[in-house]
């Protein structure tokens, strides 16, 4: 199992001061964490999203080929996309789903990795900060949930990005259900201060790839849809700053998207478990190159010049496969 060196390998509290119309606003930099590649440089994850439900709805089966596969790849660790535990997130940090959906269920060797996590909508539905609490990380030393956070692999960088403050609709038209905000006294000065630590981060970013991870989709033709706010807001960061991979959960299902104006590829990966929703937006199908309304997964693997991502369903089956490099991009 790899190793976080002493937590965070940079926690410089950087104080961006933007004066305005409402006042003072301060931000500390991301913080970050170091996780080293192998021995020959490359490096391989699993990315898995919506999935926390007891076992329930092919959870379990789909965690059983997550171990198989993460074996075959010798995985160094598991990406999180959000949604981690259902309906409504965890009551606090001794809620027995915590262990009930995620303990007990990847109980592979191969998945005794770092789990690195964000939050989703249905988390802040919940105790949003028990996610957080390093009480957690005394129960199952894998677990890492932060709401933005950069995971330095060597020759990728990964950063996770807090989208549910971004979608209004959370704030406006909430549907009798009630959002732990706590943390975000003002949805503008946190989304803008984000936003600004993002795109730092990304910029001054010398990473041979460039991976954002965030809950919701920035392009999707499943029940969610498009994000309009990421795609007015963070999407311009990413075109801007040769951003490789934007992975997201959200959408119970999985696809892959082509960005028509950047190199962009968008993975989405929420079939953790329940799924077949049955109901494809077809909206705006522009760059769409895969969709599967099942449960399943994604692997992801990186060298210092070539990355090949893999979907698979709950009996283990690849579905699709993008392979890219730097110079060229070819789909199966």
């Amino acid at each position: 199992m790899a190793v976080l060196h002493n937590k965070f390998i940079s926690l410089h509290l950087l104080f961006l001061i933007s004066i305005g119309y409402g006042g003072v606003f301060i931000s500390a930099e991301l913080q970050r964490f170091q996780h080293p590649a192998k021995d020959d440089g490359s490096l391989s994850f699993l990315v898995l999203g919506d999935w926390g439900r007891r076992g329930a709805f092919n959870q379990s089966q789909v965690a059983f080929q997550m171990g198989k596969i993460g074996e075959k790849l010798d995985i160094d660790f598991v990406v999180s996309t959000g949604d981690n535990f259902y309906d409504n997130g965890l009551t606090s940090e001794h809620d027995t789903a915590f262990e009930e959906s995620f303990t007990k269920i990847y109980t592979a060797k191969s998945l005794q990795k770092q789990w690195y996590s964000v939050l989703g909508n249905h988390d802040y539905r919940g105790d949003a900060e028990a996610q957080l609490s390093p009480l957690l990380r005394k129960i199952d030393s894998r677990w890492l949930c932060l709401r933005s956070f950069v995971v330095n692999a060597e020759l990728a960088e990964i950063f996770f990005v807090d989208t549910t403050p971004f979608v209004g609709m959370y704030f406006s038209e909430t549907e009798d259900h009630t959002y732990d905000w706590r943390g975000i006294n003002s949805q503008k000065a946190y989304v803008s201060n984000l936003l600004k630590e993002v795109e730092l981060a990304v910029r001054e970013s010398s990473a041979k790839w460039k991976i954002v991870v965030g809950h919701h989709a920035i392009r999707s033709v499943g029940h969610h849809g498009d994000t309009q706010e990421l795609i007015d807001q963070l999407l311009p960061i990413l075109q801007a700053n040769n951003v490789d991979f934007y992975m997201n959960g959200h959408d119970h299902c999985l696809e892959h998207i082509g960005d028509s104006n950047s190199p962009i590829q968008f993975l989405t990966s929420g079939a953790g478990s329940k799924a077949w929703r049955g109901d494809i937006k077809g909206l705006n199908k522009k760059g769409l190159n895969f969709f599967y309304d099942g449960q399943g997964f994604m692997s992801v693997n990186l060298t210092p010049t070539d990355a090949e991502i893999a979907f698979y369903d709950v009996f283990g089956n690849v579905l699709h496969r993008l392979n890219t490099s730097k110079q060229l991009h070819s789909f199966i």
